[in-house]
């Protein structure tokens, strides 16, 4: 399931996004052009990520890591910032870092503590 949320629906999620703000780059800037980069590279990290865990690559738990903490990391930056233009009501802003914050740990402990992940990657360590 990872995987696919890594290779499929965080790209799509983050060219529709990224779509939504093209007509805003000449209000926003070089800010916004520079935090809609950082979400492309961290989206290319992911599916790299993805990729390598689908195909049990060496590295690919720690890839997987990186990427999830990239994303959160991001994900938090684009809504506590007013880069990134949005429509979110007063208020919504904590519950979605929280909901963010929440799903990215959750995928991290579950490459952290899952049997069936330890015992496709036991030659990694």
């Amino acid at each position: 399931m990872l995987c696919v949320l890594l290779i499929a629906w965080q790209p799509v999620s983050v060219g529709l996004s990224a779509s939504r703000a093209l007509d805003r780059i000449a209000l926003g800037g070089l800010p916004l052009t520079l935090v809609l980069m950082l979400r492309l590279l961290v989206a290319a990290v992911g599916l790299a990520a993805g990729l390598a865990l689908f195909g049990l690559r060496p590295g690919a738990l720690t890839l997987a890591r990186v990427a999830l903490v990239a994303s959160a990391a991001t994900d938090a930056f684009v809504y506590l910032t007013p880069y990134i233009p949005s429509n979110r009501a007063p208020g919504e802003t904590p519950v979605f870092v929280a909901a963010s914050l929440a799903y990215h740990a959750a995928w991290l402990v579950y490459l952290s503590r899952s049997r069936r992940v330890r015992a496709a990657f036991t030659q990694e360590s």
